[in-house]
């Protein structure tokens, strides 16, 4: 059984004003560390939707690494869940969880704990709500297909099975919360 990670960074990150996958902490680049954790979950194969201005993805591809580019990036997110989905339906995996880049505390432990019940849909519990990363049995792919514009798969969500993790509230979008993480990995 092959589970699919699909780490999602075509984002603009317009609120950081600078490509967030490519900021250094700890000695890599946050879009590395994602695809890392991801491998060292035993996802396989690990794809990287990545915006067509991205300049990372040999570095990517040199990590093992499938990079897809997604020439719609700025419809949003949605877009790059499609991108990856459809990667993942090719090549035939049971299922795939969706992350991005910007959540330091992800674990490879979290995201075995949300492939648990391959058979149903499971998402990251933090800050009251049920997000991403989350895992997709491939029997959801045809909904994940159907997003539209800058959502994430809320509405697929609403009734997963939720694997808690508080510290998955920590990610980065601006400066101020780039400095807040330094501070707390230091």
């Amino acid at each position: 059984m092959s589970i699919a990670g699909i780490v999602l960074a075509a984002g603009s990150s317009t609120r950081l004003g600078r490509p967030k996958q490519t900021v250094v902490l700890d000695g890599e680049t946050l879009v590395e560390r994602a695809v890392r954790v991801a491998q060292e979950a035993g996802l396989s194969p690990v794809i990287a939707v990545i915006n067509p201005e991205g300049d990372f993805g040999h570095s990517l591809q040199q990590l093992g690494c499938l990079v897809v580019i997604n020439e719609s990036a700025a419809e949003g997110m949605a877009s790059s869940i499609r991108r990856g989905v459809v990667v993942a339906k090719m090549l035939k995996v049971s299922g795939a969880v969706l992350m991005t880049c910007d959540q330091v505390a992800i674990s490879p432990e979290h995201l075995r704990a949300l492939c648990e019940e391959p058979a149903n849909i499971a998402g990251s519990g933090y800050a009251g709500r049920v997000g991403i990363p989350a895992y997709f049995p491939a029997s959801s792919f045809e909904g994940l297909q159907q997003l539209s514009g800058d959502v994430g798969a809320r509405e697929l969500l609403r009734t997963a099975r939720v694997v808690a993790n508080e510290k998955l509230e920590l990610d980065i979008d601006t400066e101020e919360d780039l400095a807040r993480v330094r501070d707390t990995l230091s």
